[in-house]
C-alpha cells in the first residue's frame, strides 16, 4: 500500500525498515532506503544490450508469497513495446526484456539475471502488451524493465529525488497500426515538437535512421533516450521526407 510500512527482509529472516526515496510510475520503478540493513552485498549489474533470443535467464523474487523463489527461462524477444501501467495510457510505454520465466506478483521488482549471475533487467508483473493486464504473469509471458533504464531512472532518483523522462510535446496515434509509422495527432504549443515545426498530419518514420512502423513505436524510442538528448527524426510532411532534429524535455513522471 502507498501509505504502508516498508520492510526489508533478507535471506535469513531479518527484518528492517525502508523508505521510499522516489518512484518512477512511468516505468515501473522505486528507490528504497534501509539504513539499517547490514552485512548486504551489491548485485553485480549486466547489460540488457548484450542478450540475444533464447539465452537463458533467471527470475528470482517471492511470487504469490514464497520467499526466495527462483524460476528460470529464456529471453523470449528483446524491445518489446509494453505498457507499465493501465493498459489505456499510452503514454507509459516503455521497451522491455520478454521472457517466458514465471513472473508473478511478488517477483516483480525482483532481478532478472543471466547464467553469469549479472541482473539484466527489474521484472514487472503489471507490464503487458496493453490487452492482458488481468491475466499478467505466469503465462509464458513476462516482462522486464532494461538494466540500462533501471540505472538511468535510479540515478535521476538519487540525484533530485524524482524520475523525468523524455518527450516531445506531441501527441501520437496509437491504434492504427498500417506499419508506415508514427502519426502525429497534435502538437502542443511551445513544445520541442513545435519548435522543430511538426504538425498534425506528419508520420514519423524513423528515429535515428531507426524505422518507425506506428505510435507505440516512436514512443518507445523517445523512451530509451534521456531528457535533453538530441535525437533525429524522419519525418513525411505532404509526401515529402525531411530530417528534423529534436532536443528531447523532460517531464516528472
Amino acid at each position: 500500500k502507498d501509505d504502508g510500512p516498508i520492510w526489508v527482509v533478507d535471506t535469513d529472516g531479518r527484518r528492517v525498515k525502508a523508505t521510499i526515496v522516489g518512484r518512477s510510475p512511468v516505468y515501473d520503478l522505486a528507490v528504497i532506503s534501509a539504513p539499517d540493513a547490514k552485512g548486504l552485498k551489491p548485485a553485480s549489474l549486466g547489460a540488457s544490450a548484450a542478450l540475444r533470443v533464447g539465452e537463458q535467464v533467471v527470475a528470482i523474487g517471492s511470487p504469490l508469497g514464497l520467499s526466495s523463489t527462483v524460476t528460470a527461462g529464456i529471453v523470449s524477444a528483446l524491445d518489446r513495446p509494453v505498457t507499465t501501467g493501465d493498459s489505456a495510457d499510452d503514454t507509459s510505454y516503455i521497451n522491455a526484456v520478454q521472457t517466458d520465466a514465471a513472473i508473478n506478483p511478488g517477483n516483480s521488482g525482483g532481478p532478472l539475471v543471466n547464467l553469469l549471475g549479472q541482473v539484466v533487467g527489474v521484472n514487472s508483473a503489471i507490464a503487458t502488451t496493453g490487452g492482458i493486464q488481468d491475466e499478467a504473469g505466469n503465462i509464458g509471458v513476462g516482462f522486464a524493465i532494461p538494466i540500462e533504464q533501471v540505472r538511468t531512472t535510479a540515478a535521476q532518483i538519487l540525484a533530485t529525488g524524482k524520475a523525468r523522462y523524455p518527450i516531445i510535446g506531441a501527441k501520437v496515434q496509437t491504434g492504427d497500426d498500417t506499419g508506415d509509422g508514427a502519426e502525429i495527432s497534435a502538437v502542443d504549443p511551445d513544445t520541442p515538437a513545435a519548435k522543430a515545426g511538426l504538425e498534425k498530419g506528419d508520420i514519423v518514420t524513423a528515429v535515428d535512421g531507426q524505422r518507425v512502423t506506428d505510435g507505440i513505436g516512436l514512443i518507445v524510442a523517445i523512451r530509451t533516450h534521456q531528457p535533453g538528448d538530441k535525437v533525429t527524426f524522419t519525418v513525411n510532411h505532404a509526401g515529402k521526407d525531411r530530417k528534423v532534429v529534436i532536443t528531447l524535455a523532460g517531464q516528472v513522471g
